[in-house]
């Protein structure tokens, strides 16, 4: 039952961003057919040059705005849009977040991995934010889906940092808590003074 269950969410995982990125890639496609109808009857009619055609100028538009946003001016307009309207949608921090960690290109303090002491229990979690006083911001993910879960803040002595990577928690956490053991042992290991 649990390969099912694997299998079935990592197929998933893979076939719905895929098959939602075609679907975007066609609209698109759609939707500049209009501008390039006139290109297109220049060419044979046994080729399907609209379709190419639409096709070549949205991979060009993608080309032109991945090569804008890599300069600095396109870097502060990003973040400028990511502040004004990205972030105002529920949800978006959090996705762009985690697939930052997921990518290795987030900060280190961010989504730090921990284990948190929840009544009588140690669950998974990851160190939001800390505040001056002692206290942690955490957010313990639901399994085995980690990107919807709860927030809690909680004092420092409930709270144990972990030497493992982010990917490594999310593992654990997604394979219904297999792999718990080592997160324990690098709990010991952070908590042991030196």
């Amino acid at each position: 039952m649990q390969f099912v269950v694997r299998a079935l969410v990592g197929g998933v995982l893979i076939v719905v961003p895929v098959y939602l990125s075609v679907l975007l890639l066609l609209k698109a496609m759609q939707s500049v057919g209009r501008l390039v109808r006139p290109f297109a009857m220049l060419l044979p009619e046994w080729l399907p040059s609209e379709h190419a055609l639409s096709l070549l100028l949205v991979l060009i538009v993608c080309f032109l705005i991945g090569a804008a946003v890599r300069t600095r001016a396109g870097r502060a307009t990003r973040e400028r849009m990511e502040r004004s309207l990205f972030e105002r949608m529920p949800g978006y921090a959090l996705l762009r977040s985690l697939t930052q960690q997921l990518t290795g290109s987030g900060q280190e303090k961010v989504w730090k991995p921990a284990l948190a002491e929840m009544g009588e229990s140690l669950v998974p979690a990851f160190i939001i934010e800390e505040f001056g006083d002692g206290l942690f911001t955490v957010f313990v993910p639901a399994v085995p889906t980690p990107v919807s879960g709860a927030i809690h803040i909680l004092p420092r002595d409930r709270v144990h940092p972990l030497d493992v990577s982010f990917t490594q928690a999310i593992k654990t956490i997604s394979r219904w808590g297999s792999g718990s053991r080592e997160l324990v042992e690098a709990m010991k290991t952070h908590d042991t003074p030196r």
